[in-house]
């Protein structure tokens, strides 16, 4: 009997043992918290602003190079919103309406959220072309870049959802490389 009782608690202790020990990520399981809501929420419209800069591009730019970098931004970032408005319906959570890129920042959009243009400087944006829209949009996109590191570095730290967390740092280290290469061609 007492052989049977030893087996049987060796067997429990095994058993919580292997539970406790087991890979249940919450992360793994599909589990999200509010910041990865947030972090969802606000990246939307931050990116739909730097598709709507990116897109200005074609008709005010005529430097090879300001061309090629905001086609990799639109095709980098575009299925980037279409990734997150999915979490977002999954999750039965709000997505955030499309305000054709922001320019509408001044019928009370969020100005709060890091590297947000304002509508002056989208419609300073708008209005120029050749050499003054290359050195605009550079200037401007460096800031948005910059703003848009601040949230992925946020989601990396206080998200849970494993998704969005790969998102943000794939986000900061693309952001990174980007910035380094606006800034050489601002420099030359």
């Amino acid at each position: 009997m007492k052989r049977t009782f030893t087996f049987a608690t060796l067997l429990a202790a095994v058993a919580l043992l292997a539970g406790a020990c087991s890979d249940s990520d919450p992360a793994a399981d599909g589990a999200f918290n509010d910041a990865d809501v947030g972090f969802a929420q606000d990246m939307i419209p931050h990116h739909r602003q730097a598709v709507e800069m990116a897109e200005l591009a074609a008709d005010r730019s005529t430097d090879p190079e300001i061309l090629s970098l905001a086609d990799e931004i639109i095709a980098a970032q575009d299925p980037e919103i279409a990734m997150m408005t999915g979490w977002l319906e999954q999750w039965g959570e709000d997505v955030p309406d499309d305000m054709s890129g922001m320019s509408g920042m001044d019928h009370g959009g969020d100005m709060s959220m890091p590297g947000m243009m304002s509508a002056k400087q989208m419609s300073d944006l708008v209005d120029s072309t050749g050499p003054e829209f290359d050195r605009l949009f550079l200037e401007q996109m460096i800031e948005h870049h910059e703003g848009a590191l601040e949230m992925a570095m946020s989601q990396q730290s206080d998200g849970e959802f494993a998704d969005a967390i790969a998102l943000a740092r794939e986000i900061e280290q693309t952001q990174k490389a980007e910035i380094t290469r606006m800034r050489d061609l601002l420099a030359s």
